[in-house]
Formats: structure tokens, C-alpha cells, sequence
């Protein structure tokens, strides 16, 4: 791996070095407390790499300290992909945050909240509130994972065929389709859960820009957006 370094001033693409000296300063703090071993900080804009920082562990028992070419293994950065595009439609003024899902995906219009009983058959209310696209971008739209195994919703998705990999055969709208069957852990808006909310996204991209979402992502207005 090539070595990492520091390529460019931050003031020249618009960042304070005082503000960006916080953030070693919070990842620092957990790092001597003991949330994590060791961290690594860069930050790049417009292809310059402006801030790169250290500290702690790569390694705990060899003693050995995170350098700025250590690899980390971490996961879910489709989501973050995925967001950007979805603010890029928001741009061109093809959404509004706070539109209701359903506008783009009807089947979201009736949504019910968990309220008891066993996954085969629960108790359900009519949800107060829509699915806005703002919830699905923090994760406070209801939905949930199947691994998490802390609640009937959670076994009712697993029940669904969401007990690992996503059903074989099913596509992005498939899929979307048999989740807006099961009810919300919670009302939109009322409370954070991590869940298929990005995956919902994704579908809400093909139906806006008419593309299906793998082909969305190889437009090269799109890719740039994504990549700064």
C-alpha cells in the first residue's frame, strides 16, 4: 500500500484547522478511555488530502500503533453512497425531504405500528404519522433488521425471509414490497433504529430517476456527486 500523507493546506478548501483539530480531540478522549483501540482520521476535498491523524492500537496485544496506512475492515458503506444520491435528486428539486414515501411508493400509505402480540399474529395500530424520506435518512422510520433478535417485529422479518442474505430472486422492489407488510417497531420521527431504511432509499432512486438503482449509480453525474 502507498504511503498517506498530507497533500494540501484545509483552508484552501474551505475548512478551519481549529474545528478539525476537535475532531482528533473527541477521538482521542475515546481512545484513552477504552471505546476503541485506535483510530485514523483523514479527511480529503477537491482530491486533497487536508487533515490525517493518529492514535492508539492497531494492534493491542503486539503493542503495535495505528499508522496512517492501516487497513480496517468496516461495513455498510453502501448507505452512505446511497444517501448522497438520493440529496443529489433532492438538489435538482426532485424531492422534498419531507415528503411522505408514499408519494413515490403508494404501498407506504397505510403503515401500522406493533403494538403486541406473537409474530404470527400481532397487534397492530394505524401509524399517526407517514414515512417521510427524512426518516428514512436517519433511521427513525420504524423499520428494523431481522438479525437483531430483540423483538417480535425483528422475528416477523425473519419469518418474511430475511434470515441472512436477501431472498434469492427478489430484486430491490420485491423486497421493499414485503416489508411494507409488517408493521413499524415505532412511530416515524419518534424514536432511532438501524434498518432496511437505506435499502428503501434505494428503491425510491429507481422510481425518481426511472433507472434501476446499480444503473443510477454508473452515471457519471452521479458518481461525481457521490465522490465529492
Amino acid at each position: 500500500m502507498s504511503a498517506v500523507s498530507l497533500t494540501g493546506d484545509p483552508a484552501e478548501v474551505g475548512f478551519d484547522p481549529r474545528r478539525l483539530a476537535r475532531i482528533d480531540g473527541y477521538f482521542a478522549a475515546g481512545v484513552e478511555d477504552g471505546r476503541w483501540p485506535g483510530r485514523l482520521i483523514l479527511i480529503s476535498r477537491r482530491g486533497q488530502v487536508v487533515h490525517l491523524s493518529t492514535c492508539g492500537n492497531r494492534d493491542i496485544a503486539a503493542d503495535l500503533p495505528v499508522t496512517p496506512d492501516t487497513l480496517f475492515r468496516i461495513y455498510s458503506m453502501s448507505k452512505p453512497i446511497t444517501s448522497v444520491v438520493l440529496m443529489t435528486l433532492h438538489e435538482e428539486g426532485r424531492l422534498l425531504l419531507t415528503d411522505p414515501v408514499a408519494m413515490y411508493l403508494p404501498d407506504f400509505a397505510d403503515m401500522r405500528i406493533y403494538q403486541g402480540g406473537p409474530a404470527v399474529s400481532p397487534l397492530t395500530r394505524p401509524a399517526a404519522e407517514p414515512i417521510r424520506i427524512w426518516h428514512l435518512l436517519t433511521h427513525t422510520a420504524g423499520l428494523t433488521r431481522e438479525f437483531y433478535h430483540q423483538s417480535v417485529v425483528d422475528e416477523m422479518y425473519r419469518a418474511a425471509g430475511f434470515d441472512g442474505p436477501y431472498p434469492t430472486g427478489l430484486d430491490l422492489a420485491g423486497c421493499v414490497e414485503r416489508w411494507v407488510r409488517l408493521p413499524l417497531l415505532f412511530e416515524p420521527g419518534s424514536q432511532w433504529n438501524y434498518s432496511v431504511a437505506t435499502d428503501v432509499l434505494g428503491r425510491l432512486i429507481e422510481v425518481i430517476s426511472g433507472l434501476p438503482l446499480d444503473r443510477f449509480l454508473a452515471e457519471p453525474r452521479c458518481c461525481q456527486a457521490a465522490t465529492g
